[in-house]
């Protein structure tokens, strides 16, 4: 019988070291898989600049899974190298797939500082050099001591890197790229090029760190077992290498694989899939900037809340997602949704025919950190997932303020089949379809926020009601 897949993003930006994700994750597998939970994205579970305080995104070295003493610690912010390898393996006792989250674009952290030409750059049009090549003191010496050579004996420099943003002897922040070196052409054109993101950004085009990427990501994926890839910043790497390292992980393993290219516009967005040869589905940045917009806007037309997204455009390659740890309070990308359309969004995303949800642990437990509770209801929404959100949809995004849509349900699933109002107004009610297989049905609000049950007319139809500013998720009594 065919389930929806449903992804969690587990963890947010906050998370302590005590938390011990990975053995919150032990011990909360079952319990995943029982709210409908089919595959998990992990953080980077690689040693981070910051040691047992980095969230990941600060890659120092990819084979330190919290088993060598470097930055400080021997385990990562989320806990050992066998408690990772243990989480992955009672997920999947639990029929829960696994992605890994992979930065490949940058370095931060190194050993040393070696002294380099380079020729600054413009901040905001990275083909314009503003200084001639000049002698700056680069951190890009990588020697992995406390690793020492375990699992590989490569040794990074400044010729595996184009550039950096930090010169040590000038004490000077910048954009600097190195002599003799190009930023990657096939990146996102923001900036003029925006193959330069932080750190030291690691140089595609040189065939050694290519070999030594492809053979780290293979003894990542047979070490680990995981079961997928969430691919940081593509947009800053060359796409050429993205579809090439994807295609040699795919001959160890069939991995599936999602890439995060943050940018609004779905065209940026299609013409990356197109140059990956559609390999790689993408996070929906769109449609998160739809729901916060809309959010944020009392006068929104929610007719339009799918439009320009890649959930509409291109289906079977969006994976669709409220907020994120870029988007909640205090980050880079702060954009977090609302707080009374948090409940609505999730139902477009999870109670839907298209797209790949992805629901965000921030939502999910709250943020202690900045005293967010939980998204109340959510666990409803995924539950309802699992067992009812199934069979022909028909859609009804036919107002400004009030829209709606049904799904008939399937022989598949018991009393399987819903209907969904949402008002951004006052409250209301829509007339729609649910099957002629229906008739005679009685419907409820399963979020009991409408109280009157819905009784299936002749004609296949019922009038179904909403509240104020919220969404009624009808379900078979």
């Amino acid at each position: 019988m065919k389930e929806n897949k449903t992804l969690m993003q587990y963890f947010e930006w906050y998370l302590r070291p005590e938390n011990k994700l990975w053995n919150k994750a032990i011990a909360n597998a079952q319990y995943l898989s029982a709210i409908g939970i089919t595959d998990v994205w992990f953080p980077p579970a690689y040693k981070g600049a910051g040691g047992k305080y980095d969230v990941g995104y600060s890659a120092y070295d990819l084979y330190d899974l919290g088993e060598f003493d470097q930055k400080g610690s021997i385990e990562t912010k989320y806990g050992t190298k066998d408690e990772y390898l243990q989480a992955i393996k009672d997920l999947h006792e639990n029929d829960i797939k696994v992605y890994a989250d992979i930065v490949l674009n940058h370095k931060i952290g190194a050993d040393e500082a070696e002294t380099v030409y380079a020729s600054e750059e413009e901040s905001d049009n990275r083909n314009i050099d503003t200084t001639l090549p000049t002698k700056i003191k680069a951190w890009t010496v990588y020697n992995f001591a406390g690793r020492n050579n375990k699992y590989s004996d490569f040794k990074w420099n400044y010729s595996h890197f184009n550039g950096t943003d930090w010169d040590e002897g000038g004490r000077k922040n910048g954009v600097f790229r190195f002599s003799g070196k190009k930023w990657d052409k096939n990146v996102d054109a923001e900036n003029g090029n925006y193959d330069y993101l932080m750190g030291a950004d690691i140089d595609y085009n040189n065939p050694e760190v290519v070999e030594e990427i492809k053979k780290w990501g293979k003894w990542y994926v047979e070490t680990t077992n995981i079961d997928g890839l969430r691919l940081d910043a593509v947009k800053h790497i060359k796409s050429g290498f993205m579809a090439e390292f994807i295609h040699e992980m795919r001959k160890i393993k069939k991995l599936d694989c999602v890439g995060e290219y943050w940018n609004r516009n779905i065209e940026s967005l299609k013409k990356y899939i197109e140059k990956t040869n559609s390999t790689i589905p993408l996070f929906d940045v769109p449609l998160h900037y739809n729901f916060f917009n809309a959010s944020n806007d009392p006068n929104y037309n929610m007719a339009q809340i799918l439009e320009h997204t890649l959930v509409k455009e291109n289906p079977c390659k969006a994976v669709t997602f409220v907020d994120n740890h870029d988007t909640q309070p205090g980050q880079a990308l702060q954009s977090f949704v609302q707080g009374w359309f948090k409940l609505i969004a999730y139902s477009i995303i999870l109670l839907r025919n298209d797209g790949y949800p992805c629901v965000f642990y921030g939502d999910y437990y709250g943020i202690e950190h900045d005293h967010i509770e939980p998204v109340n209801d959510l666990k409803t929404l995924m539950l309802i997932r699992k067992e009812k959100s199934y069979g022909l949809q028909h859609d009804y995004f036919d107002h400004n303020n009030f829209i709606g849509w049904t799904q008939e349900g399937d022989d598949e699933h018991i009393n399987s089949g819903l209907a969904i109002v949402i008002s951004n107004a006052g409250d209301g009610y829509k007339r729609m379809y649910v099957g002629n297989q229906n008739i005679g049905e009685t419907y409820i609000d399963s979020l009991g926020n409408c109280e009157e049950e819905v009784t299936i007319d002749e004609d296949g139809c019922g009038n179904f009601g909403v509240k104020s500013r919220s969404v009624s998720v009808w379900i078979k009594k």
